[in-house]
């Protein structure tokens, strides 16, 4: 499962209120502006840039004309080429510029002609050196754009000026925005620091990627602090960044006092096994977290059995991926087994797609299973095991639904409705593996269910059996 849909955080529980809404709804937002007339004042950034807002406001005169004739006009007066994609989709709710090389210049083009649509609700500007201008010209729109929710600048080499320019614009924030990108930008400790300081006060941006900077520990310390004062974040990706034991200890104080956010990506970086005593302590005390990512950081069997202690108590949390962790299966037997003296664990999903196991740690598995139902455990392979019996656990769970389908003369449909106590053709997917091994009609294991669920197809925890209509 992906919980981070902007990667792709992308896999969602039906517990977490973090869920992207869909682009069209916003019902499940932390706005009211959206509805706000247009003629509604704001106040104007005070940074020195005379030429943007000179440009930004000279647009207001082209209001009542069309979006494709703003946008041209602003095009004009920059003095770039139109992007004819810009024009051909500027109606619908996602535009995606990703590697168009639009520049600072393209970027103010296309952000005055935003100041007044209303559409676009989902903007890619990936990999497009927009640069501090553009940076800039974004900032200044949304101070003007109340329906624009989602905005992704990753991979523009942003740098110290253009966090200054971002953290300027989350202090004072009144927008629509919620989700925010901001991966690959050679943001450094500074940055982390005015970035910081401006979420720690700002409750409406609930989805933040921060991944691949230049982050250390000095930055670890900030984004601390941060997340025990922050209110609103609730998905936050800080993968392949430079954490270490000070950066780790730091974060994870944060998470003690921190009330909102679910979902971590702290993946690719060096927690070690302090860090992840530091995590063990924090999923004692949290009751948030449901998603952890903290594969690849250097965490040992002692790494893993200090995680451990703190699955032993945790009734929150539902899926810890601990992949490309140097441990071995003594420290993957710390971990299900914590999860099986917690009666009141949560537990979906556990990652250790490294790890080697034996046939001896599958049957203490089925053990901690038949007691966590909703639990699946992905390790490398399995050693020992005879290739009949492989052979059978990955029979074709579809084929054996189907010859039960067609006994009973029902639609296949018909039979994963019947799941669900709702009968909805959506249900989360831990709730559909639980229902999968506990229905008596067809004979299905765990590994079974997972091949199903390949099939059926996932999105953001929610399997949907509507394709099989």
């Amino acid at each position: 499962m992906d919980y981070f849909d902007d990667e792709p955080l992308e896999s969602e529980t039906k517990d977490e209120t973090e869920t992207a809404p869909t682009l069209q709804n916003s019902d499940d937002t932390l706005y009211c502006e959206a509805e706000a007339p247009a003629s509604v004042e704001k106040e104007k950034t005070t940074r020195e840039n005379s030429e943007t807002d000179l440009e930004i406001e000279d647009t207001e005169k082209f209001l009542t004309i069309g979006q494709k004739e703003l946008y041209l006009e602003a095009c004009k007066l920059v003095g770039v080429v139109p992007a004819s994609y810009f024009i051909q989709n500027m109606e619908e709710s996602c535009m995606n510029l990703n590697h168009y090389g639009l520049g600072p210049k393209g970027t103010k083009a296309i952000a005055i002609t935003l100041v007044s649509n209303t559409t676009i609700l989902k903007l890619e500007l990936e990999d497009n050196s927009i640069m501090e201008e553009g940076v800039l010209s974004l900032m200044e729109m949304l101070h003007e754009n109340y329906y624009l929710q989602e905005l992704n600048m990753s991979d523009n080499d942003l740098g110290l000026e253009g966090a200054r320019i971002i953290s300027d614009f989350l202090q004072e924030n009144n927008s629509s925005l919620w989700k925010l990108k901001l991966s690959g930008n050679n943001f450094k400790e500074e940055s982390a620091a005015l970035l910081c300081q401006a979420l720690s006060s700002n409750y409406r941006i609930r989805s933040l990627n921060l991944s691949h900077n230049q982050f250390s520990d000095v930055g670890g310390e900030h984004l601390g602090q941060m997340l025990a004062l922050n209110v609103g974040l609730q998905s936050l990706n800080l993968s392949w960044n430079h954490f270490h034991i000070r950066a780790a200890v730091a974060l994870c104080n944060g998470l003690r006092s921190n009330v909102t956010l679910k979902k971590l990506d702290v993946s690719m970086n060096g927690f070690g096994n302090e860090g992840a005593l530091a995590l063990g302590d924090v999923l004692r005390l949290n009751s948030c977290l449901v998603y952890i990512d903290i594969s690849r950081n250097g965490i040992t069997n002692e790494g893993a059995s200090r995680i451990s202690k703190g699955l032993e108590v945790n009734e929150s949390l539902q899926v810890l991926k601990l992949f490309l962790n140097p441990m071995s299966m003594e420290g993957a037997v710390f971990l299900i087994m914590s999860i099986k003296r917690n009666p009141k664990s949560r537990m979906e999903e556990l990652d250790i797609s490294n790890v080697l196991v034996t046939e001896q740690f599958v049957k203490v598995l089925d053990g901690v299973c038949a007691v966590h139902p909703q639990l699946d455990v992905l390790y490398k392979g399995l050693q020992g095991l005879s290739s009949k019996k492989t052979a059978s656990l990955w029979t074709n769970p579809m084929k054996l639904i189907q010859n039960y389908t067609d006994q009973q003369k029902i639609p296949a449909v018909e039979f994963f409705k019947s799941l669900n106590p709702s009968g909805s053709m959506i249900m989360p997917v831990g709730d559909f593996r639980k229902a999968m091994i506990q229905q008596n009609k067809v004979p299905i294991n765990r590994y079974q269910v997972r091949e199903l669920l390949k099939k059926l197809g996932e999105k953001k925890g929610m399997v949907d059996f509507s394709s099989l209509i």
